[in-house]
């Protein structure tokens, strides 16, 4: 995300501004509500753009692209016209299904919420820090903690990831879950299955990746093709991104799907499961409640 509310570079705040109105109608086409994987597809689809404007990575890595969209986002929030839920699904609220933006308007939104935060800054040390102005540094701490533990998990030696992805796979489900390890074996680096109910249930391959870039299409179809009448899905996890045709190849037609599980994906894993991250607990004022006491 950006580096900070109000401190982003000119160029930054003009190319974040032109998803305002797109991931609004995103959403509307998705019925309301889709989780960031089908908004940013959806909108990479009205909008027509190529696979490198998608894949265009920041210095962390990230893709540009999401990174902007997920800063829309945070200001549509903030304005009320999506839900501030964090279970992984974005939605529109009864003012954003009836809401389209311009450019100039999605401008105007964030300059009234840029003000709002500098107001702020200028008044906490007098005051207590206000709902918009936690929400921004809760956002920014939350970018901190997703960049070390991608940063943690980058510097693990590949047998010790192998087995830390063993464990998060046993906690989301999987049984008999078993890293092979071996050399040769077309880059297939474990397996387990999947109940998903008494009468059905499948045998999942797994590949592991640490990778700071992207993951390309042509190592999609290798794992494909190393599956190949061995197993009914395949899983790829990594700590870096995978490109827009990766995503195509992926889920192609006619082909055994394979499951892409990205950095991004990776940390909100652990952070559902609290793996290996302990959840802090924090209070805010709820104005409301003292209203009836100020008379």
């Amino acid at each position: 995300m950006e580096k900070g509310i109000g401190q982003t570079k000119k160029v930054e705040g003009a190319q974040f501004l032109r998803y305002f109105g797109p991931l609004l109608d995103a959403l509307r086409a998705l019925g309301g509500s889709g989780t960031p994987e089908e908004v940013v597809e959806r909108i990479a689809i009205d909008l027509g753009l190529s696979d490198e404007a998608q894949d265009d990575p920041l210095p962390s890595g990230e893709s540009r692209f999401r990174n902007q969209v997920a800063w829309a986002r945070f200001y549509l929030v903030r304005e009320g016209l999506l839900d501030s839920s964090r279970r992984g699904v974005w939605s529109l609220t009864e003012r954003g299904r009836a809401t389209r933006l311009s450019l100039e308007q999605a401008r105007e939104i964030r300059s009234k919420w840029v003000r709002f935060f500098q107001e702020q800054r200028q008044k906490k040390a007098s005051t207590p820090e206000s709902d918009i102005e936690r929400a921004e540094e809760e956002a920014d701490v939350a970018t901190d903690v997703n960049g070390e533990l991608i940063e943690l998990l980058v510097k693990l030696p590949p047998a010790g990831f192998e087995r830390l992805s063993q464990r998060l796979l046993r906690e989301s489900g999987f049984t008999q879950v078993v890293v092979t390890g071996r050399a040769g074996d077309g880059g297939i680096d474990g397996y387990g299955t999947l109940q998903v109910n008494p009468l059905v249930s499948f045998k999942v391959l797994f590949q592991c990746k640490r990778y700071t870039g992207s993951v390309s299409p042509s190592q999609v179809r290798d794992f494909r093709g190393a599956m190949s009448g061995r197993a009914d899905k395949g899983i790829i996890i990594s700590t870096g991104t995978f490109t827009a045709e990766a995503r195509r190849e992926a889920s192609r037609d006619g082909a055994p799907p394979i499951e892409l599980i990205d950095g991004e994906k990776l940390v909100g894993m652990f952070k559902e499961l609290e793996l290996g991250l302990k959840p802090v607990k924090t209070y805010k004022i709820d104005e409301s409640f003292f209203e009836e006491f100020r008379n």
